[in-house]
């Protein structure tokens, strides 16, 4: 501790770092510790929002490369890192980097069988892996979550590095290669350095400008296990001394809450997300009754300066927070038409063009200089030239060193160092480049990943039934998608159709989640149109997987379905015309969700029905009739919660405490003095805590306030049931003018006299608990009833389910509170007691780890505050 306060207070004024060349990345890691308590990454788990400060990561970095030492780990070893972006994962990739292991990083959806083939090709000595990642069993593994806790134990000053050189190779990034055989990029620290360093002499021209936005924030919703989630989530940020955010799950709904909250200045993702965010904006025009407006404001703005264009969508920025002014798009290509969209919003959109080849980046757009539809300039070192066919060629220190595949390494550019990508683009007078397609036959899907179709091929081919097989990527708005098409053994008979769909089920769960087949035909003829040495003649399959894919869509527009069906609300979503009117139709299947579907029309559906979905309840839901029966359990009326932070405010929590102690202390010890028991078990209990108590009275919170000590007492939010209040703020229409009037009068007084939140008995307790998670990060205490009811009869009711999945994820210490003597006087209507007639007692507190089950927790929750009675 007192070393990360040193090395935090030792540079906390440090706002660049130097201009010079580094002569490995151990020096850019040195520098970004220098930055000492500038926040570096900001988090979401569970409920909270945690920071991690430069030095912090950095000194965590140096414990985890002695962690490595101590294991036996050399210069050149090969670490697996599995899991999902988080501070940890840039603590693990630079400790490896520090101490000379070479990082192999995967997705977080790769599959195990494809980890184990990874880990098999470099010879893995260890694997850090995310808490939902398989368990490894060929090899020692470190769980991300535990890391610091496991490199407690050693020195966190600077870890005296091998001696090193650009050449050394720092990562090999595995694409989705052959099923049988993976293919990775081996990167070195020259290929990274080669990238940033052009763009920190370009930055240092702009720091002047940045202090006054400092600091500038980066969203990054692309995976650090690709380079270019890398380079805008590890190290092009720290050149600005920025901070990079990371959620755990981000719904578009929840989008502009996060954007507001965690002031959000650029969001660094894929088209696909750009689409889906587009479509929320769309639909909250709609809901508001604005967006035929909206319409006409944006072809208004076509010609408009970016001004006035903010101007014109205020209420867009509003939403989206005013700090938001830019998208950084990577991946995938960006289509023009959403481009111009986020333009015409008044957003700058920045998109380049990059491989994993080329450490991510061969031409990038300048923020305030872009063309419409271009992928920028060439990036500083690189030589680009386009050849007779259009075909992207490329030299230079970024160009990857080597492929590696059947454990060696192979050349990956030509002998004159020239490497072929694939791709064809245009070049225009001003030297930028203009995206056209692709040459490679590799599918690049909507959310950015590479899939190569031999893939798919392999393990349908695998597959009993299967005689032979094609896939092929179909486009869509922001991406292609991989379509089977099969050849089976019987012919195209409903028993063949059953052999196909286990056959692509069976393959699919050999596969990762985005190589899935969610569309796939059978072959009508014989046998596949064939060249003259038998391969299959993929041109003549196309285009009958596009006749196939047109006749559909004519079928699924003649279904008649209205604007409001589920079926086209799938289709705005997927980009694909599909009929949902079949009860038993899969959502995988036959209407090809992928995750990234799954969690749009989740958020969709939540704003259209204004209703909770449990996630995991979701998850499980496989077919269109489940889906309509989930909706239909948990449909309520529109109603809008508001979460109000004023009451946290210094002025209102001064005037909530004068009156406390002026009116309401006073009065509790009047009228009824309480004998309080168990204070002894808050002695060291600091805060922030979750309070729980049984709910015999709606003036339960006099008898729970002066129970607590004054550090907890001043700082205690209270859920309040959510319909009660957005009633008393929005009274109905019913009431006359002045009764409305002392309805919202009623609203502002309990808001201020007891800083209370809207905790919903229906639907929107979701939003609640995101709540209570952002008053424990500004270290407020929260009370619940967990009951969710008053007593009517003197017992105590069972807890509602919530309150496990609220303590466990916000990870603070659990209160257990037992009023006792209250029921009398409620039977009685009666104020008055004697002394010591109202008692409260206090149990220990007690933590959850996020591991543990919710239903369990909120059982263990209720027999304790149970127990208390009797205490």
């Amino acid at each position: 501790m007192e070393l990360d306060l040193h090395l935090e207070l030792q540079t906390l004024t440090n706002n660049k770092m130097p201009a010079g060349n580094w002569k490995t990345l151990v020096e850019f890691v040195r520098e970004y510790g220098a930055r000492g308590g500038e926040i570096a990454v900001r988090q979401r788990r569970g409920y909270r929002m945690e920071s991690w400060s430069y030095a912090r990561i950095v000194a965590e970095a140096n414990r985890v490369a002695r962690e490595l030492a101590a294991r036996g780990l050399n210069q050149g070893d090969a670490v697996l890192l599995w899991g999902e972006n988080s501070a940890e994962w840039i603590i693990a990739f630079f400790g490896c980097l520090l101490r000379g292991a070479v990082v192999v990083p995967l997705d977080a959806g790769s599959s195990l069988e494809f980890a184990q083939r990874v880990s098999g090709e470099v010879g893995a000595r260890l694997v850090f892996r995310g808490a939902t990642q398989k368990e490894c069993a060929w090899g020692p593994t470190i769980a991300l979550e535990t890391l610091t806790e496991l490199a407690a134990r050693h020195d966190a000053s600077d870890y005296p590095s091998l001696e090193g050189s650009r050449q050394d190779t720092l990562e090999i990034i595995f694409t989705s290669g052959a099923t049988g055989e993976p293919r990775g990029v081996v990167i070195s620290h020259g290929n990274v350095l080669a990238n940033i360093e052009p763009l920190r002499h370009e930055i240092q021209k702009y720091l002047r400008y940045e202090k006054l936005v400092h600091p500038i924030r980066f969203l990054n919703l692309l995976p650090l296990s690709h380079v270019f989630g890398q380079m805008l989530g590890v190290f092009i940020p720290p050149l600005l001394g920025g901070t990079v955010v990371f959620m755990d799950a981000l719904r578009p709904a929840e989008f502009s809450e996060t954007m507001r909250r965690e002031r959000i200045s650029v969001v660094v993702t894929v088209p696909r997300f750009m689409e889906s965010l587009r479509r929320e904006v769309e639909r909250s025009e709609e809901r508001d009754g604005r967006m035929g407006q909206f319409r006409k404001n944006l072809s208004a703005s076509e010609k408009e300066h970016f001004l006035r264009r903010w101007w014109r969508f205020r209420r867009v920025h509003a939403r989206l927070g005013w700090k938001f002014w830019a998208f950084i798009s990577g991946g995938a290509a960006l289509p023009a038409e959403l481009e111009m969209f986020w333009s015409r919003l008044g957003y700058a959109v920045i998109q380049g063009y990059g491989m994993t080849e080329t450490t991510s980046l061969i031409s990038l757009n300048h923020p305030f200089r872009s063309s419409r539809g271009s992928i920028g300039r060439v990036f500083p070192g690189m030589e680009v030239r386009v050849d007779e066919d259009g075909e992207i060629l490329v030299r230079g220190e970024n160009v990857a060193t080597a492929y590696r595949q059947r454990g060696a390494n192979h050349s990956l550019a030509e002998r004159d160092g020239w490497f072929r990508t694939g791709d064809v683009a245009e070049k225009d007078a001003d030297g930028r480049l203009y995206f056209r397609g692709r040459k490679k036959n590799v599918i690049v899907t909507s959310a950015g990943m590479n899939v190569y179709p031999e893939d798919i091929e392999k393990a349908l081919r695998a597959q009993a039934g299967v005689r032979d097989c094609v896939v092929v990527g179909v486009a869509r708005a922001q991406g292609d998608e991989p379509y089977a098409v099969l050849l089976m053994d019987a012919n195209a008979s409903d028993a063949a159709k059953t052999h196909a769909l286990r056959a692509v089920d069976a393959a699919n769960r050999g596969l990762a989640e985005f190589q899935r087949v969610r569309q796939w035909m059978i072959w009508p003829e014989a046998d596949f149109p064939r060249t003259p040495t038998q391969k299959p003649i993929t041109p003549k399959i196309r285009e009958a997987v596009m006749r196939a894919q047109s006749a559909e869509g004519e079928n699924a527009a003649g279904n008649g379905q209205g604007n409001d069906s589920l079926s086209q609300l799938i289709a705005q979503i997927t980009g694909r015309n599909v009929a949902a009117n079949s009860p038993d139709a899969s959502l995988e299947n036959d209407l090809g969700l992928s995750s990234l579907d799954r969690v749009e029309l989740m958020s969709a559906l939540e704003e259209r029905h204004q209703l909770d979905l449990n996630g995991a309840q979701f998850q499980d839901v496989k077919t269109v009739k489940q889906l309509e029966n989930l909706l239909a359990t948990g449909a309520t009326g529109k109603v809008r919660y508001p979460y109000p932070t004023w009451p946290q405010n210094v002025l209102v929590t001064a005037f909530r405490l004068f009156i406390y102690y002026l009116l309401a202390w006073p009065a509790t010890y009047l009228l009824a003095a309480p004998r309080i028991r168990g204070r002894e078990n808050l002695r060291d209990v600091k805060g922030p805590v979750l309070v729980i108590a049984n709910h015999v009275t709606y003036l339960d919170i006099a008898w729970v306030l002066p129970s607590l000590p004054v550090r907890l007492r001043h700082r205690l939010a209270t859920a309040m049931r959510g319909e009660l209040l957005a009633e008393m703020r929005r009274p109905p229409a019913s009431l006359g003018f002045f009764a409305r009037a002392l309805e919202r009068l009623n609203y502002f007084l309990v808001c201020s006299l007891f800083n209370v939140f809207p905790l919903p008995k229906q639907a929107g307790f979701l939003q609640s608990f995101h709540f209570a998670g952002d008053l424990v990060d500004r270290r407020w205490s929260i009370l619940v009833f967990p009951e969710g009811v008053t007593s009517e009869d003197g017992t105590m009711a069972a807890f509602r389910g919530g309150i496990g999945l609220l303590a466990r994820q916000l990870n603070i210490p659990v209160v257990p509170m037992y009023l006792d003597g209250l029921f009398p006087l409620k039977r009685q209507n009666r104020i008055l007691a004697r002394p010591g007639q109202v008692r409260v007692t206090i149990g220990k507190p007690v933590e959850f780890s996020p591991e543990q089950d919710a239903a369990d927790i909120t059982r263990m929750l209720e027999q304790r505050v149970r127990e208390l009675r009797s205490a």
